[in-house]
């Protein structure tokens, strides 16, 4: 795949970030594409590897592609300058290759054998290419359906998950509508990942293919709250309940009811939506201005809270994470083609944050009922306290991004009077995506718990491939899995 020498010939790139003093002071995508030529080049790296782990992404494993992207051919197809093929063969696996390739963290990459020596192909950029041009070109247009089923089928959010099912079906034929509780469609995409991420017009313009494919938005309508999801039920031919897991992971200590302490899911969809002219909606509406910002957490969602915090003007940003400090670098010997555990630093965490680990946090301290700092203490890497460790810390806000720990089962999921799993999600398997009640299918986070955009693409597609077997008078699909 690619140019047999490529790799030997040609080092690594990826796409460079504007300087930090010009991105933090608006709210546009700041990562600089490469260029035809210079994408081709990379391309080229691609090794004839025999298995290439970049696309064998399994439920069970840490590396490769969650939707086994094609990854060795459309890197030919790319070197190659046949770059409508390599977007076809994108969109055979991916219904979003424009969201993965800005947000998703790219496990292919560290699957990639030229790995091992720390200098992979830079996929998530040549995928990000090729859609970018796709679009450019005009090449990505409504494909509807030849024929119609018939069958109807409701979809309950628009995140990956329920936006990928809903596409697919409708190119079944089935009649599809996607209820959102938000004003626009998209989900975490559009309320979650902030503008400097990916600019919502990215989701929009999927949106309008996919109602030009015959699928139906329905927004501002709360299922379980503004809309019965009982009336759904009798309505549709099938519902797959697709609202992700929202339910966040709290920090009860002494002082938690204080002012200025948010989650992070408060504070992310409060900014998108100023950026994109809505209503900020219900709760205070605090910006980091001026202030002394503590982010508790170090994931991405942290991250993100780190530099909307920094675009809004704070005085300084602190994140804290619980877990010791990750090795520098991994051994390959033991992780490859695994997703490794090291230290890595995001584009804004690089932008001015101060990051500490092993720290945990006993108590918030405040005057007249504000938050003003944190007391904390050192813990060992069983989390246990270091004697003699405390120390505080300046905070005027605090945003809570400790990860999320379910779906919110108080209005929908108890309604349906749906089985759980252990850990509170909907229980249902990787195949049918049935629940415990008829007619009913779950997926995405919903199903497996917090996890990646691409995991969620990818049982959206699974699950649009189930709900058309069941609909259909033959119990078979044509849907790609």
């Amino acid at each position: 795949m690619g140019k047999i020498t490529g790799f030997l010939e040609t080092e690594r790139a990826e796409r460079p970030y504007e300087p930090v003093a010009k991105r933090v002071k608006n709210w546009k995508e700041f990562v600089v594409p490469l260029g035809d030529a210079a994408v081709q080049s990379q391309a080229a790296r691609c090794m004839d590897c025999g298995i290439p782990y970049c696309h064998s992404g399994l439920p069970g494993t840490t590396h490769g592609c969650p939707v086994n992207n094609q990854i060795p051919d459309w890197n030919d197809l790319v070197y190659r300058g046949h770059w409508r093929q390599a977007l076809d063969n994108l969109h055979s696996t991916n219904n979003f290759p424009e969201v993965t390739g800005r947000i998703c963290p790219a496990p292919c990459e560290a699957s990639c054998t030229l790995n091992l020596d720390d200098k992979p192909v830079a996929i998530k950029t040549i995928e990000c290419a090729i859609v970018d041009k796709g679009w450019a070109e005009g090449w990505i247009t409504a494909l509807p359906p030849q024929k119609k089923t018939g069958k109807t089928v409701a979809i309950v959010g628009s995140g990956p998950a329920g936006l990928a099912a809903a596409q697919q079906l409708a190119r079944a034929g089935h009649a599809v509508t996607v209820y959102e509780k938000n004003a626009r469609p998209g989900g975490l995409m559009v309320y979650g990942i902030p503008d400097f991420k990916m600019e919502k017009t990215v989701i929009a313009r999927r949106i309008t293919q996919m109602e030009a494919e015959g699928v139906t938005f329905i927004c501002n309508a709360h299922v379980g709250a503004t809309h019965k999801i009982e009336d759904l039920e009798a309505k549709y031919d099938a519902v797959l309940l697709a609202g992700g897991a929202e339910k966040a992971r709290d920090l009860v200590v002494p002082g938690r009811d204080l002012r200025g302490i948010h989650f992070a899911m408060h504070f992310l969809p409060q900014q998108n939506r100023r950026v994109g002219g809505e209503a900020l909606g219900t709760g205070t509406d605090e910006t980091a201005e001026g202030r002394h910002i503590v982010v508790i957490g170090g994931g991405d969602t942290g991250s993100d809270c780190i530099g909307t915090s920094i675009r809004q003007g704070a005085k300084s940003v602190t994140q804290l994470e619980i877990m010791d400090a990750p090795p520098a670098h991994e051994n390959k010997q033991l992780t490859w083609p695994h997703w490794p555990l090291r230290m890595r630093t995001s584009s804004s965490q690089a932008e001015g944050a101060k990051r500490d680990f092993a720290v945990n946090t006993k108590r918030f301290e405040g005057k007249n009922g504000k938050v003003t700092k944190l007391v904390c203490v050192r813990v060992d890497e069983k989390f246990k306290e270091i004697p003699g460790s405390e120390f505080s810390l300046p905070a005027d806000m605090v945003l809570l991004a400790m990860g999320f720990v379910a779906p919110v089962a108080e209005d929908m999921v108890r309604q349906l009077g749906l089985e759980l799993d252990g850990r509170g999600n909907v229980k249902a398997d990787d195949t049918a995506y049935a629940t415990s009640r008829a007619k009913v299918f779950v997926a995405g986070d919903m199903r497996r718990g917090q996890s990646l955009v691409v995991w969620a693409i990818r049982e959206g597609r699974q699950a649009a491939h189930a709900i058309d077997a069941a609909l259909s008078p033959i119990c078979r699909s044509d849907l790609p899995r």
